[in-house]
């Protein structure tokens, strides 16, 4: 007890003056992305600022990662499109509800421990594709503006990596946001503010059921789109949790953290708003204005209740070239430009892995479709390297009338073929002895290379005896051989 409460006031706590600022700095950048994802799912821009501020807050009391932020995101909203559009926003709501159903479930079950298949490669372009995300989001805020709005957004890259070698006191974002937001008041400046993304919620937000016929039609329409909410937004938290753990050299719960993005979404699907995930570019806004603890994503998520609702008419004024140039600054801090260098020394394998999460995620804006390549690819080159440390080594005894075959490595789909091959099934022997003390037996596959080589034997008049087989071999054989069943011989081809 004293140990979690010692954990408890060290996560909430540890850190209160670098989380209060961060979260700030986390809710100003939070207003227009919600704003944009809102539009983007073809909802009024309440639905995600209320959403953005629910989950925020709520995975901070019951998320697995401290310090990382969780909102709306475009990652779930570029899949609710055809939900909102056929059905419209109360399906919506009660696809956010069935969506965090699901993600509980996964936690539940914890399936949080699959992100140990997800290999470093992956992760490397998983971050460099969301980087390259991040910055072309920004793109339509510099296509077809007047030349002030260049020159603020230089400005506040100016002030964003200046300020902090002369002070680290206030977080330089948002002295950013205070400087270039003063200017653009005082001067009557003519660009782009958070006003213009659109119109912001002035009243709290309230409990609401969705207003959907409770019938199993329901059920398969919202479904379909539930599951792909609940796995896009899975894959995004637990590798952006894996990517926090990085940054701030500490570790976190990914099953606890299935289960607070479910009760997050649950949750905010009933005060209408739409389903989220964590958000890697504010999370690495988050750490890099000093945010390590959970009250940092709290006071995001309050703060950002307060902005709009308060001090909405003072937000309203907020130039977007400011907020611009603190998301090119988590672009450009978000992307390992060492991968590029390692390209040159890394093995073919894992830069071609990379590099398709790359192109994979950029090209689709799907982040499961990039992620789903990139570990397809790992998988596959795995399989090859470690069929290629196989190899079957022969004997002959001094009479010639036997042969003792010594299998060594990993006998598995990927090397069935090999092993098959490496026998001679026309040599005029009385016994063969198939040695598999240093080979291990994994699958199906594997086991009915053996059963096909030892009738093969047989067939040929041969005494087939295996030797050797570990526990965990001798049990998938026992299981699934057949050469040793009745009719065995009748299975083989003919000659």
């Amino acid at each position: 007890m004293t140990f979690n409460l010692q954990r408890l006031r060290t996560e909430w706590f540890g850190n209160v003056r670098g989380d209060v600022l961060a979260g700030l700095v986390v809710a100003l950048a939070l207003i227009p992305e919600a704003i944009a994802f809102s539009i983007i799912a073809g909802v009024d821009p309440k639905v995600g600022l209320y959403a953005s501020f629910s989950i925020a807050v709520i995975i901070a009391i019951v998320g697995g990662r401290p310090g990382m932020i969780s909102a709306a995101t475009a990652a779930t909203a570029v899949l609710m499109i055809t939900l909102v559009k056929e059905h419209g926003l109360q399906y919506l709501l009660a696809a956010t509800v069935l969506a965090g159903v699901l993600q509980i479930g996964c936690g539940l079950l914890r399936l949080g421990v699959l992100m140990r298949f997800v290999s470093k490669s992956v992760m490397t372009g998983f971050v460099n594709a969301l980087a390259i995300l991040i910055f072309l989001a920004q793109l339509p805020e510099l296509t077809g503006v007047i030349w002030l709005t260049y020159a603020m957004v230089a400005g506040g890259l100016a002030i964003i990596y200046l300020v902090p070698r002369v002070t680290r006191a206030v977080p330089s974002p948002l002295v950013c946001i205070l400087v270039l937001t003063a200017l653009s008041v005082t001067f009557g400046l003519d660009v782009r503010t958070v006003g213009d993304m659109g119109e912001l919620p002035s009243t709290l937000p309230v409990f609401l059921l969705p207003q959907v016929p409770l019938i199993l039609e329901t059920l398969w329409i919202v479904l379909p789109y539930s599951a792909g909410i609940a796995v896009v937004g899975l894959l995004e938290s637990l590798m952006t949790a894996a990517i926090v753990d990085d940054l701030t050299d500490t570790g976190s719960d990914k099953n606890r953290e299935c289960i607070g993005q479910g009760i997050a979404n649950v949750a905010t699907g009933f005060i209408g708003g739409m389903a989220g995930c964590a958000m890697i570019g504010q999370s690495v806004i988050n750490v890099k204005s000093g945010g390590r603890g959970r009250l940092s994503t709290f006071c995001a998520g309050v703060f950002l209740l307060f902005l709009i609702v308060v001090l909405g008419d003072w937000v309203r004024l907020i130039p977007m070239p400011a907020l611009v140039a603190i998301m090119i600054m988590v672009s450009i801090g978000t992307f390992s430009w060492v991968s590029l260098k390692n390209l040159r020394t890394h093995p073919l394998s894992s830069s071609i892995v990379m590099m398709a999460t790359v192109v994979g995620v950029v090209a689709t804006h799907n982040l499961a479709i990039g992620v789903l390549i990139g570990v397809l690819l790992s998988g596959l080159f795995f399989a090859g390297k470690v069929a290629q440390l196989f190899r079957v080594t022969s004997s002959l005894s001094d009479d010639g009338t036997a042969r003792t075959y010594t299998v060594e490595g990993q006998l598995f789909f990927a090397s069935a073929e090999s092993f098959t091959a490496a026998f001679d099934f026309r040599e005029a022997l009385e016994t063969v002895t198939i040695d598999v003390s240093r080979a291990h037996i994994w699958d199906i596959s594997s086991v009915s290379a053996l059963d096909m080589v030892v009738l093969k034997f047989r067939r040929e008049g041969a005494e087939v005896e295996i030797i050797g087989l570990n526990h965990a071999s001798e049990t998938i054989v026992d299981k699934l051989a057949i050469h040793d069943k009745p009719g065995a011989m009748e299975r083989l081809p003919a000659h």
